[in-house]
């Protein structure tokens, strides 16, 4: 049974799938962040996790292969009051929507960004994606995979990325709080979840990942970017999850002053007489 607020209909996803719990997660971290259905849009790509805004009640946009950030970004420039997340799976953030994602880091423009990280491209049916281990076999890379993998929460914080996390779909509990802090922060924040593709990854399993993942201790001091990147390098035996890094900076929309007001831009009116100027360029 979902919540009536965030109900959504029946998914396509496998079951046993990492993005099932994801999304429950989500909808548990929007209550209680208070945030009601149309104060909040959701958006996605293209792929298994990109599907996410079609299974939730809020408003949803759905773009194109590697291009969710863009329509994210512009919805928050000219509606500062809406709530924008973005669900979308590694191949979509990292490999397609790669230059969106380090250059929107650079804007730090107010928005979550949840990215579900089976390190693999499930829709498409197994290709490696940019997070896929080196010697992955797959249908596509039938010697195994050649390149190094991405470390994203790394390349977040060389850029500058304020708020960097890493979570397990395996752990609810942690997940969900995870995504409270996250949407909570005010700039971009990003969260990497691991999750298992139950379809067309057989190494990185459920069981993998719980052997593996542990939590940040208590008492990390989360506002110190060196061991932050020293903690985004751990991988292989022990996996931290939790909040690597937070620092608070100021935003895109804190830069401009006509952003900045007391209304939203969508709220904002233009004289007429400057928009018939506009209009004569294109005469």
């Amino acid at each position: 049974m979902c919540d009536v607020k965030y109900c959504i209909s029946e998914t396509a996803w496998c079951p046993g799938c990492g993005d099932l719990n994801i999304i429950e997660c989500l909808k548990a971290a929007l209550e209680q962040t208070g945030k009601k259905p149309h104060e909040v849009l959701v958006v996605g790509g293209i792929g298994q996790a990109a599907k996410t805004p079609q299974y939730i009640n809020t408003n949803g946009f759905c773009g194109l292969h590697g291009r969710s950030l863009p329509p994210a970004v512009a919805a928050k420039i000219v509606n500062k009051d809406l709530t924008v997340v973005v669900n979308t799976g590694d191949g979509d953030s990292y490999g397609e929507g790669g230059n969106h994602f380090l250059h929107n880091i650079r804007r730090n423009v107010d928005i979550t960004h949840f990215v579900h990280d089976n390190q693999i491209y499930g829709l498409t049916k197994g290709q490696a994606s940019p997070t896929t281990g080196v010697g992955h076999i797959t249908g596509i890379q039938t010697a195994g995979s050649m390149n190094e993998p991405m470390n994203p929460l790394l390349v977040a914080l060389a850029l500058g990325a304020g708020f960097v996390a890493r979570a397990f779909s395996g752990d609810r509990e942690h997940l969900t709080s995870i995504m409270v802090e996250a949407i909570k922060y005010k700039g971009y924040a990003l969260v990497d979840i691991l999750q298992p593709c139950v379809s067309f990854n057989k190494i990185n399993t459920f069981q993998w990942y719980s052997k593996r993942v542990y939590k940040i201790e208590d008492g990390y001091d989360a506002t110190d970017r060196l061991k932050a990147m020293e903690r985004s390098m751990e991988w292989g035996d022990r996996i931290p999850i939790g909040i690597l890094y937070k620092n608070e900076k100021q935003t895109f929309t804190e830069k401009f002053d006509f952003l900045n007001g007391d209304k939203p831009l969508i709220d904002k009116t233009t004289p007429v007489d400057k928009i018939k100027g506009y209009l004569k360029d294109f005469i």
